[in-house]
C-alpha cells in the first residue's frame, strides 16, 4: 500500500485555513473592540466555530479522493 499524498497536502491546508482565519478575525479586532461586550460574544463564538464547515469535504478529501459523498 502506498502513502497518499493527499494526507500531507490536507494538513498542510487546514494549518493555512487556521492561520489566514485567525489573521482576518484578529483584523477585525480594532472595530469589534468597539462594540459592546455581549455582541463581542457573539462574534467571537459565531467566527470561533465557522471555520470548522470547510473541514467536512476537506478531510472526506484527504480520505477518498472526493470531495462530496456520492449518489447512491
Amino acid at each position: 500500500m502506498t502513502p497518499s499524498w493527499r494526507k500531507p497536502a490536507g494538513a498542510f491546508a487546514i494549518v493555512a485555513l487556521i492561520i489566514i482565519w485567525c489573521g482576518a478575525v484578529a483584523s477585525l479586532s480594532r472595530i469589534v473592540g468597539q462594540w459592546p461586550v455581549l455582541i463581542q460574544l457573539v462574534f467571537y463564538v459565531f467566527t470561533g466555530i465557522v471555520w470548522i464547515l470547510p473541514l467536512k469535504p476537506l478531510l472526506l478529501w484527504m480520505e477518498t479522493g472526493r470531495w462530496r459523498v456520492p449518489k447512491d
